[in-house]
């Protein structure tokens, strides 16, 4: 996934242009369960093969002790809608108005880590630029300037060894960071961050909509457009519709979900990591700011206090709207694991007749569920995806690898671990 050792020199350049600062990637990712969070690429400070052991999110994790180091307190399944989300704070629906240019919604993650900067509470960001010769790339980028954080707007698709940089940011004397990222990413952060030294590092996370390769990504941008390298934008909205925009000047497009050419895409479009995340929330950032449950703002969720004091920094830039709750989710995620069961591992495809779809697609936005109770639909999709494809492709692994709460979510749908898929409790 990296570049060349004749392109690095340039790609340095162009990104340091712009004030990203990018140091040569060392080492690989590691075979198998592995979306290249970057911990096997640290090798100063960290035994590689020790550290990817302690801090993978897809061998071992422990999320009741992490968010207890983390928030204080494990998230609560009888506390609103924690079993759900994990730790809540608070939780809002807002915007950033004026919203910021080219942002993937209204710029509120940028925002922050801006506000971060400028009030001097982090020496570095580190986040994720646009490669310099594809849009679509991700690069891992140190910021250092707030004003560069508008080159990192926007969505990239790809792997991206982002918690690499940790080591030159070390090296570069910064003391306190932020980090941007998704939640493989943050979970090996956090599992590392007491050995790692630093003052402070504060954490923004975004929930990850499955990831893939960027090849792969062109790949599906080329079955929605005839000429795709001029799509500047891609958004799954939560009105059950694709948003593309164009960098030509012609009007946005959007496309029902029902109407996308996912029977085209391969099995493995989306890598059995993504298709086997037990955290799609960011459970262990202190503020997580998406989409799911903004009902077309975006949804923001503090965690603990520092994520609390971390929005305040927006002031009245900050617009709150209520947070949206509508709809009935148990059809549409039944329906989503009988179509799981069926697809053998590949992805979740309902096959329905041509004529079917515009209607379907016409009730979907209308009938289907909205805001929290659409976060709240996608979160027991995802946790009955990790059980059915770890019991057809890793089966040994469940009972190590699936924590409490992707259990409780599942077992509603009558999914629940058999003996083998538990963890045997040992004898104090």
């Amino acid at each position: 996934m990296s570049d060349s050792q004749e392109e690095r020199p340039s790609i340095t350049r162009q990104l340091a242009q712009k004030g990203l600062i990018s140091p040569p990637l060392v080492g690989a990712a590691r075979p198998g369960l592995c979306t290249d969070c970057g911990v096997s690429r640290m090798g100063a400070g960290q035994d590689r093969g020790k550290a990817c052991g302690r801090a993978c999110q897809f061998i071992a994790p422990d999320y009741p002790a992490m968010e207890k180091a983390v928030h204080g307190r494990a998230a609560d399944p009888d506390l609103g809608d924690e079993r759900f989300f994990g730790v809540i704070h608070s939780m809002i629906r807002a915007r950033l108005d004026p919203p910021a240019e080219q942002a993937q919604w209204t710029g509120l993650t940028t925002a922050l880590a801006a506000q971060l900067l400028e009030q001097g509470h982090v020496d570095a960001v580190l986040t994720m630029a646009p490669h310099p010769d594809d849009r679509w790339k991700p690069v891992p980028v140190m910021v250092t300037d707030p004003a560069a954080l508008a080159h990192c707007r926007g969505m990239r698709m790809g792997y991206a060894p982002l918690l690499s940089l940790l080591e030159p940011a070390q090296a570069m004397g910064y003391r306190r960071l932020a980090v941007i990222g998704i939640p493989c990413q943050i979970y090996a952060l956090r599992a590392l961050e007491q050995t790692l030294g630093f003052e402070r590092i504060h954490v923004i996370g975004t929930p990850c909509s499955d990831n893939t390769t960027t090849d792969a990504f062109h790949h599906f941008l080329s079955l929605l457009e005839p000429d795709p390298d001029r799509i500047s934008y891609l958004e799954f909205r939560t009105d059950y519709r694709v948003e593309l925009r164009f960098d030509d000047g012609r009007p946005p497009r959007t496309i029902p979900f029902l109407k996308l050419p996912l029977s085209n895409l391969p099995a493995d479009f989306f890598p059995l990591t993504c298709k086997s995340c037990v955290d799609y929330t960011n459970r262990l950032a202190d503020i997580t700011v998406g989409y799911m449950g903004g009902d077309g703002d975006q949804w923001v969720i503090a965690r603990n206090e520092r994520g609390a004091d971390l929005l305040a920094l927006l002031g009245d830039r900050l617009v709150r709207r209520p947070l949206a709750d509508k709809g009935r989710r148990k059809g549409a995620v039944t329906g989503f694991l009988h179509n799981t069961e069926r697809a053998a591992g590949g992805l979740p495809l309902r096959r329905m007749p041509g004529w079917l779809r515009p209607i379907v697609a016409f009730l979907q936005p209308r009938l289907g569920p909205k805001g929290l109770e659409f976060a709240r639909a996608r979160l027991e999709m995802k946790a009955i995806e990790t059980v059915l494809h770890l019991r057809r492709a890793h089966p040994a692994r469940l009972k190590n690898m699936v924590p409490a709460h992707v259990w409780d979510l599942v077992a509603a749908y009558g999914l629940r671990p058999r003996p083998t898929e538990k963890k045997s409790i040992k004898s104090p």
